[in-house]
C-alpha cells in the first residue's frame, strides 16, 4: 500500500522517533503531527521530527494512510473516540502501547469490533528520558518491534506496518497479545516497577538520611530506569495490572528465599544463586549483545 500521509498522534519520545525516523528516510511524502501541546509540536517542527502539525482531529486523520497513536495507554480510549468521526475508509492505526489486550479492548470499545485495519504493535526500544526532544531517527536500529496481529487483521496492513518498522531498523516479530502482555510484565514492567520501588523506599529513610549521596556505579545503573516518565508508567502499570501483579508476587517468593539464605548464612546455597543468575545474563544478554 502506497501511504502519503501519516499521522502521529502523540509526539513524544517514541512516536516521534518513529516519525523522525520516517522523514529522514523519505518514506513518506508528509507525516503530520496531531496533539494538544502546541509548544511541543512547533518543537517537534523545529527539530525536524514532523513535517507539520495541528491541533484539530478532523484536519490531522480526515486523508490520512497510517495513523500512528503514541499517547498514554490511559488516554487510548478517548483519541480513538476523538478520531473515530474522521477516519477515511481503510485507514491503518497502529500504536506503540506497551500493554497490548487494553488496547484491543479500546478499540472494541470506540468500534464495536477489531477492525481489520488496525495493527497492534509495541517498539522494545526508549529511554529514561522522555518528551519530543529525546526523540531520534535511529532509536530502533538492532531493537525488537513486536505486532499482535489478531485473526481480524489484514495482511496487508499489517505487512505495510511491518515494513516501516523494518525500513527503521527494528528486528519485527509477531506474537499473540496476550502473550505479549505476560513477557513484558516480566522482563520490562516488573523491573520498572521494583527500580521506583527501590528509589521511593530509600528516598529520605529514616535511618538513613540522603542516602544517594553515597551511591556508586551499581545502584545507578539498577535505578537509571527509575528517571522513566511516571505517567506511562502508571497507566502501564494500571493496564496490565494482572500480569505484573503476577511476576510482582514470583518476585516476591524470590526475595523471600533470598532473606532466608542470607539470614543463614547460606553461602553454598547464595553462591549456587548468583552464579546461576551470573550465566543465565552472560548467556542470554552479554554474549547475544556482543
Amino acid at each position: 500500500m502506497e501511504l502519503k500521509k501519516i499521522t502521529i498522534i502523540g509526539v513524544g519520545l517514541i512516536g516521534g522517533s518513529f516519525a523522525k525516523g520516517i522523514k529522514q528516510a523519505g518514506l513518506v511524502p508528509q507525516v503530520i503531527g496531531f496533539g494538544q501541546n502546541e509548544a511541543n509540536l512547533k518543537t517537534a517542527v523545529e527539530l525536524g521530527v514532523i513535517d507539520a502539525y495541528t491541533t484539530d482531529m478532523e484536519q490531522a486523520v480526515s486523508d490520512s494512510d497510517l495513523i500512528m497513536l503514541g499517547v498514554p495507554l490511559g488516554a487510548m480510549q478517548s483519541v480513538l473516540q476523538d478520531m473515530s468521526p474522521f477516519l477515511k475508509e481503510n485507514v491503518i492505526i497502529s500504536d506503540v502501547g506497551s500493554a497490548k489486550m487494553s488496547v484491543i479492548e479500546a478499540v472494541k470499545q470506540v468500534f464495536g469490533e477489531l477492525p481489520p485495519h488496525f495493527v497492534a504493535g509495541h517498539p522494545i526500544a526508549g529511554k529514561e528520558k522522555s518528551g519530543v526532544e529525546a526523540a531520534t531517527a535511529d532509536l530502533f536500529v538492532d531493537h525488537r518491534v513486536i505486532l499482535t496481529p489478531t485473526e481480524e487483521t489484514d495482511l496487508n496492513a499489517l505487512k505495510t506496518v511491518e515494513n516501516l518498522w523494518k525500513a527503521l531498523g527494528a528486528n519485527v516479530v509477531s506474537m499473540a497479545p496476550d502473550y505479549h502482555d505476560e513477557v513484558l510484565a516480566a522482563t520490562s514492567h516488573l523491573p520498572h516497577l521494583l527500580a521506583f520501588s527501590l528509589v521511593e523506599l530509600l528516598n529520605e529513610h529514616a535511618e538513613l538520611g540522603n542516602v544517594f549521596q553515597y551511591t556508586a556505579g551499581g545502584f545507578r545503573d539498577f535505578t537509571r530506569i527509575a528517571s522513566s516518565d511516571p505517567v506511562m508508567w502508571r497507566d502501564i502499570a494500571v493496564n496490565n495490572s494482572s500480569a505484573i501483579a503476577k511476576w510482582l508476587k514470583n518476585y516476591q517468593h524470590a526475595l523471600t528465599e533470598l532473606i532466608q539464605l542470607v539470614e543463614g548464612k547460606d553461602a553454598q546455597g547464595l553462591y549456587h544463586l548468583f552464579d546461576e543468575a551470573k550465566q543465565a545474563r552472560d548467556k542470554h544478554i552479554v554474549n547475544k549483545q556482543d
